[in-house]
This record gives C-alpha cells, structure tokens and sequence, in this order.
C-alpha cells in the first residue's frame, strides 16, 4: 500500500523559486492520501527537542501532581491535564494521557470576557522553561501552517494568501502534548487497546511532532499503513474544514494510535485552524467541477453538508470526546437574536 511521501518545502518558506512545484506535490499528496511528511521546514530542532524533554518530566510527575492542572479548572478555555482514559475517541477512552493549550489569551481580550468557548488563559505545570517552551513552539508552527496552506493555495490554482484573507488571519490553535503508555500492561479495565480509535481531524491542517517509537496509521484504501517517525520532519494531515472546502477534492482521511513500542510514547499535534466564527464554505467552480463521488464516512457526517460557523462545528465535536466538561454554547453576535 505503499508510504506517505515526503515534501520539501524550503522554497515555500523562503518564497523563493520552486514553490509552484512543491505545491503541485503538496496537491498530489492532498489527493492521493491527504496526509504528508514535511521537511525543510525551518523550525528550529533545539526548540523540538527542549519540548520533548519537558514533556517527559511534567508525565514522570505523580498523578496527584498533574492533576493540579486539570481541565476542570481550566473552564471554557478547555485547557489543562487529563488522566489515561478521560478522552473518548468514537465513544471509547483513549490509552493516552495530555495537555491542552491554545493561544494565549488574556482577561482583556475581547472574546475571553465574553466567555467564547475554547478562548482563554492557558495552565502551565510549575516546570522551569515549560511555559516559554510551548509558547515559542506554538508560534513557529503557526508560521508553518500559513507556509503550508500557501502550497496548497498554489496546488489549486489559488492566489497564495487565499486562505489567509478568508480564513486564517486570526487562526483558531490548538495544541496537544499527549503521553502513550506501553500497552502492556494496558490500565485496569480497558477494553480499547488503541491509544487514540480511528477518527478525522476538524479543521484546516494538523502539524504532527513525535517522538521516535512511532504508532500512527493512516487509512489507505481498505487497509492501513504505517507513518513511522522521521528525524525532523512532521506529519502534516488534513481536517474535515479542507475536505468541505474542496468539495472531497482533498479529503480528510482516517488515522488511529496504537503504541506497541514497550515504552511510553510522546506526540505533539499541533491543529492550525480556521477562527472560531469564519463560515466554510465550498470554493465556487472547484468543488463542483473536480469532487469525486462520496462513500459514506466513518461518523455519518457529511462535509459537504455542513453549514454554519467553525467555531459551531468544533463545539460539537469536542463536547463528545469529554462528556463530563461541560462548554457553555457560544456566545450570540450583536446581529444574533440576543446579541448586543
């Protein structure tokens, strides 16, 4: 079944020429698998290494400890720790252990104060480093992202700020640390050997780091293939917002976590989104002239019918994978019924 290809994209970063080619490579792999390895990136590895070793000394830490970052108590921010088995994939927990993060926000912005779900102030460990750490990384990966929605501008005929005048000037980021015990022993009373079930992602792109003992699989046709770690590259793959705003041209495809390595696992997905209130709709003339016929999805929904905002469609989402945080319904728009 083959590999995931990997991309260069140097000339993307640097704007310089060859850009057109690798957007022809990055629309080829959108279309083929919708999942990539990205190198030349030009984020710093030193940056990717401290993350990792931070990482480590925050989960080697009691539970009891981690704890005092919960997410309970990040409120409607959904930032914070959870414990092996509090996030369910499809229904089921997940063997993984994280941390949530976002943009940091504070009481002062706009959105914060009108209490909009998943905007917010973020919960750091009392680690030395930890904090400047994930902040310094967020904001190289968001770079990243608007690198790579470039190339996929280019990759389908587009001006190259497309998606940025539309869509991803005020990005929605947001970023997990996640920690994948060894499967054996699995904790008492799980049924689900998976560290995260099958799934998509929900928005434009997800920018995957991990750690060197691997368990990703893509969907591939009826099977299943391997994307083993690359030294300094990430895993670049795309969410349902891509797949609905193409029209299925390029499709937001299946994934799934098991690690089988005999030790805990690290990885850092990092979701490079649209903002929370943009509407996604098709692209006029693309959609319609170049979509494939759909096959039923692995959750019952269809891209292609989606209406409303991003930030609705995600609420949804999220609300299922932790049933027991509650997020209050967003906030209406002074043009909404009940706005000011």
């Amino acid at each position: 079944m083959g590999s995931l290809p990997i991309i260069d994209v140097s000339s993307l970063v640097s704007r310089g020429p060859g850009s057109e080619a690798v957007g022809r490579k990055i629309g080829s792999a959108c279309r083929d698998r919708g999942f990539f390895y990205v190198v030349g990136h030009g984020v710093d590895r030193g940056l990717c290494r401290q993350l990792e070793e931070l990482s480590h000394i925050f989960f080697a830490q009691s539970r009891e400890t981690k704890l005092t970052i919960r997410m309970e108590r990040g409120g409607p921010a959904w930032r914070g720790y959870f414990p092996v088995g509090a996030e369910l994939t499809s229904g089921e927990p997940d063997e993984k252990e994280g941390l949530y993060f976002g943009t940091e926000l504070g009481e002062e912005d706009a959105r914060v104060a009108a209490g909009l779900p998943l905007h917010g102030r973020n919960l750091f460990p009392e680690i030395p480093q930890f904090r400047a750490c994930v902040l310094d990384y967020m904001e190289a990966l968001t770079e990243l992202g608007h690198v790579i929605l470039r190339g996929l501008s280019a990759s389908l005929g587009l001006e190259p700020e497309f998606f940025h005048e539309r869509y991803t000037s005020d990005p929605l980021v947001l970023f997990r640390v996640f920690n994948y015990p060894s499967t054996a022993p699995l904790r008492e009373g799980a049924r689900n050997v998976w560290g995260v079930g099958e799934h998509t992602d929900y928005g434009f792109l997800t920018l995957l780091l991990q750690d060197q003992n691997g368990g990703l699989q893509v969907r591939s046709g009826s099977g299943w293939i391997d994307a083993p770690p690359i030294s300094g590259s990430f895993v670049c793959n795309l969410g349902d917002m891509l797949d609905r705003l193409t029209g299925g041209l390029y499709r937001s495809t299946l994934h799934r976590v098991r690690n089988v390595s005999g030790q805990a696992r690290l990885s850092f997905p990092f979701f490079f989104d649209p903002s929370f209130d943009a509407a996604v709709r098709p692209i006029p003339g693309l959609s319609d002239a170049e979509s494939k016929e759909r096959s039923p999805r692995w959750d019952g929904v269809d891209p292609a019918t989606l209406t409303g905002t991003y930030g609705e469609y995600l609420l949804k989402k999220v609300s299922r994978v932790f049933p027991g945080l509650s997020l209050p319904p967003r906030p209406p728009t002074p043009d909404e019924p009940g706005g000011r």
